[in-house]
Order: C-alpha cells, then sequence, then structure tokens
C-alpha cells in the first residue's frame, strides 16, 4: 500500500501522520485511543490534567501490549515443544 498523508481527528487534536496501513485499523486504533481516554476520565474525574490521564492511559496500553507479547512467547514455546515431540516420533 503506498504512504499518504492522513489527518486524522484524535481526542481533539488534529494529527498528520503518513500511513502505511489498511485505514481501518487506524480508525480502530483512535477508536481505542478514545474510549481508554475516556475510561481515564471517569475514573479520575476532576483533579486530572489530560498530560497525567493520557500517562496513565499509556501505561495501561503498553502494560496490555507486555502481557500478550508474554502469552505469545510462551504459545510459541508450547508449538515449538509440541513440534519437537511430533518430530520426535515421526
Amino acid at each position: 500500500m503506498d504512504q499518504h498523508t492522513t489527518n486524522l481527528m484524535v481526542l481533539g487534536l488534529s494529527i498528520d501522520f503518513k500511513a502505511s496501513v489498511d485505514m481501518r485499523r487506524v480508525e480502530e486504533a483512535v477508536h481505542l485511543v478514545e474510549e481508554r481516554f475516556h475510561e481515564q476520565m471517569l475514573r479520575f474525574p476532576k483533579g486530572q490534567t489530560k498530560d497525567i490521564l493520557l500517562t496513565f492511559m499509556a501505561l495501561g496500553l503498553a502494560d496490555d501490549l507486555l502481557q500478550l507479547q508474554k502469552e505469545m512467547a510462551e504459545a510459541k514455546n508450547r508449538l515449538n515443544a509440541i513440534l519437537a515431540r511430533i518430530e520426535s516420533s515421526v
């Protein structure tokens, strides 16, 4: 897919970037960011700046990513063990 400049509104900010991915994925990512931000706003309704809320949200997304990476590594290890057993029995 060719890279082209795309403008999106994310949390009220206009953001230009070069997108080389499926725009549906970008739109899903924007939706996730906005959803997580609004969850943070509900948890801390007053006294938190947008920067603090975004930091909490970024930490939450990073934690999700790290957990998924760990689960994927464990799944790969299990699959490799199964494959090794299959190969040794053939």
